[in-house]
């Protein structure tokens, strides 16, 4: 099966700095892919040179198995939304509507005015006076209603409240199993992750630490608490994500590699939440160390 989209050793630079580096990342067709990181990791980067607002520097990006760049056509298979909601905040929730349809060719109205009216939003009230989970709403409204086969969310739920956020990701559920999109959107509320994805890319200084099923990515790792030892015993051993020490305790955190653990350390499986947060605190040197 074709990936819906699929990036290859892509990189953007500014200047003299890598925003991305290398990133090679494939999401699957249908899937609810979230890409997470670090504030400055580049995931906008990436999301702005899937949709084709910056040409990467080098590297190449897929859509559908074709080329964005060499033919622009296919942008129109792709809804996107940005961090800042560029809605018209003078016009009506109404002519917001009609606005996406005179730019849309495939823009399904009855489905748009649908989806406003379950989610209780008046059609005539102007965008400026909506609370911002209204708004963020609308702004899922246009994407989907463009129907769109793949929709891209930059941060689409960062400044919602959390009722408002679970409402925001119900809609995009429900269209997804409806409407066979694709979804892929960036967030750091990782706590939320596991209830709405199904594929996830872990991006740190501009490159891809993971990239892959959700479900199999905290597999291989384990947690070892036992009394204080120097990191370079068990780097030398083992591949080390994160190490923490007390006066007297150490606490490792570890993708398993098949090698026997020293039986003094007490093991366990960590939680999703905790590999994330342990591969989020990498700083630059480790992630160097860990190439």
């Amino acid at each position: 099966m074709t990936d819906a989209l699929a990036t290859y050793e892509l990189g953007k630079r500014y200047g003299k700095q890598w925003a991305l580096s290398d990133c090679s990342v494939a999401i699957p067709a249908g899937s609810i892919s979230a890409v997470i990181g670090p504030n400055g990791a580049g995931k906008s980067t990436l999301l702005n040179a899937v949709v084709g607002l910056f040409p990467p520097t080098t590297g190449r990006i897929e859509l559908f198995g074709g080329d964005p760049y060499a033919d622009p056509s296919m942008v129109s298979r792709v809804g996107f939304v940005s961090q800042d909601r560029p809605l018209y905040r003078d016009f009506t929730v109404s002519e917001m509507l009609r606005f996406g349809a005179s730019t849309n060719p495939r823009w399904d109205q009855p489905a748009a005015e649908a989806r406003i009216a379950s989610l209780g939003i008046p059609l005539g009230r102007k965008i400026k006076s909506l609370s911002g989970g209204q708004q963020a709403q609308v702004s899922l409204v246009l994407a989907i209603a463009k129907r769109a086969e793949l929709i891209v969310l930059d941060e689409p739920v960062a400044a919602l409240d959390p009722l408002a956020r679970r409402e925001f990701m119900q809609t995009l559920m429900d269209d997804v199993v409806e409407n066979g999109q694709t979804v892929v959107f960036s967030s750091h509320l990782v706590g939320e992750l596991e209830r709405v994805c199904d594929h996830l890319v872990l991006l740190n200084q501009g490159r891809v630490q993971y990239c892959g099923a959700l479900e199999s990515f905290s597999q291989g790792h384990r947690l070892l608490v036992g009394p204080r030892v120097d990191t370079a015993e068990i780097t030398a051993l083992h591949h080390v994500i994160r190490a923490s020490h007390t006066e007297r305790q150490s606490t490792v955190l570890i993708r398993a590699n098949g090698k026997a653990i020293d039986p003094r350390w007490d093991v366990r499986d960590p939680g999703f939440e905790e590999v994330v947060l342990a591969y989020l605190g990498q700083r630059a040197s480790d992630l160097e160390s860990s190439r």
